[in-house]
């Protein structure tokens, strides 16, 4: 066991500490915090407005600069709502829900998320929960396969 994990144990209990670790080989380094989704490092994940182009990315050169892109492993492991697009350099990037997700550079450390709003094109990634979906009535069956009435 690693000792980050143990002190992280005994000092915060074991559900903060699996939220903190490392993700899984292949899944994204990516978590939902207070609505919103954070890199590994607790900082504010963004979608750009210029990626017009499902599956696609259009911040690249000086845009990659400021905005860095969310990388992908090679043994990486979308599983929906995550999924991965393919840059102009051939890297891949993770995205939510089909859009692309960026940092910004000048989000420093844990709960930083400046980003959002700037240009009026850069947005932080906010996460609602589903819906609760209405209650069903039933009308009990009977032995005959007739309703109650």
């Amino acid at each position: 066991m690693h000792r980050k994990f143990l002190l992280c144990l005994i000092l915060a209990g074991a559900t903060a500490c699996l939220q903190a670790a490392e993700p899984a080989p292949g899944s994204p380094p990516i978590r939902q915090r207070a609505g919103i989704l954070v890199d590994i490092k607790g900082r504010g994940l963004y979608t750009f407005d210029g990626d017009k182009t499902p599956g696609r990315s259009s911040c690249n050169n000086q845009c990659r600069l400021l905005w860095p892109p969310i990388l992908a492993e090679a043994d990486a492991q979308p599983k929906p709502p995550f999924t991965l697009v393919v840059r102009d350099d051939g890297t891949r990037q993770w995205a939510y829900r089909g859009k692309p997700l960026y940092r910004w550079a000048s989000d420093y450390k844990r709960g930083d998320a400046g980003g959002d709003g700037v240009s009026g094109v850069w947005h932080l990634v906010r996460v609602t929960a589903a819906a609760p979906k209405p209650a069903t009535t039933t009308t009990p069956a009977r032995a005959d396969g007739q309703g109650i009435r």
